[in-house]
């Protein structure tokens, strides 16, 4: 049987995409990127700082992470509490040694129940990422836009009452949007966000919003947890990464290198020895340039 010829008829078949959203480039065809001081591969370390509720929401859907066995779920709410009140400091310790910054992704409701833990980050020189209100604050197009919209502003306002300062990136829960968010954050005057993961360096939607690409593939959560590898072989693995960025780099321009850290995955004390000697190792390398988010994304937008 003979196929339909209307099957092949698609009203926006065209090069490139089939939305407005942003458009089609590839990394090899763009203009090349310098990152400061002749640097090649931009290193970005974002931690996640998240409090979860006992009691999860499932609308619209479960945070990973999230609580697992009956109510009260004292085992996993406690080691969740554990990378907020001794994971974290290890990894603020870490920062340090490797004279390093950070972006700290951290949900509303840290900035109201332990302001002196926004207050440490600021102190350390460390920027703060929006992540919603809490993590039974996640998105996706089952959640309406004003009930969305609701919720990037009480994240926002949380933080920034205690910080000082409006956050200028924005990471939602599992990098989860709705149709709605990209136009939401820019609407709330966000600069940035984090939850595209096509590509190695930043991009911009057509309304003006930055994405900076988190991959999740390079996460501790997807290593150490997800696949059980050890922290030994994360930093091994990250190493890697880096080698082939900077190789690229060298006829391709800049790239980023993202690490996605956990408190409480990655802050335990038979894995911050790995971590911190990967600091040290990348620290070591010329090419590196460790920098926040919005450091990278200023760097880019100059370059445009």
């Amino acid at each position: 049987m003979a196929l339909d010829p209307a099957y092949l008829d698609y009203p926006r078949r065209r090069e490139g995409y089939d939305h407005d959203l942003y458009p089609w480039s590839s990394i090899f065809d763009r203009k090349l990127v310098r990152w400061p001081d002749g640097k090649s591969v931009a290193v970005w370390l974002c931690v996640s700082l998240e409090w979860f509720p006992m009691t999860p929401s499932d609308t619209p859907f479960r945070a990973p992470g999230h609580m697992q066995t009956s109510y009260p779920d004292y085992r996993h709410y406690t080691a969740r509490e554990y990378g907020t009140r001794v994971g974290f400091y290890r990894l603020l310790d870490a920062f340090r040694k490797a004279g390093v910054k950070a972006s700290v992704a951290t949900n509303g409701a840290i900035a109201e129940r332990y302001p002196s833990v926004i207050a440490d980050i600021l102190a350390e020189g460390h920027e703060i990422i929006a992540h919603s209100t809490d993590m039974n604050g996640t998105i996706d197009s089952n959640l309406p836009e004003e009930e969305e919209r609701a919720l990037i502003a009480r994240s926002l306002e949380a933080l920034e009452s205690v910080s000082g300062r409006r956050p200028a990136g924005w990471l939602s829960i599992a990098r989860s949007q709705s149709w709605n968010t990209p136009k939401l954050l820019a609407e709330a005057g966000l600069r940035y966000c984090c939850d595209w993961v096509n590509d190695e360096l930043p991009w911009r939607f057509a309304n003006g919003l930055v994405n900076l690409p988190l991959n999740h593939e390079l996460s501790d959560r997807q290593i150490i947890t997800v696949q059980q590898q050890s922290a030994d072989s994360y930093a091994e693995q990250m190493i890697d990464a880096f080698d082939w960025l900077a190789a690229e780099a060298a006829d391709h321009g800049g790239r980023v290198l993202p690490l996605h850290i956990t408190p409480y995955i990655m802050a335990l004390p038979y894995r911050i020895g790995a971590f911190e000697g990967l600091l040290r190792a990348l620290a070591a390398r010329p090419e590196a340039w460790f920098a926040t988010g919005e450091e990278i994304i200023s760097a880019w937008e100059g370059q445009q």
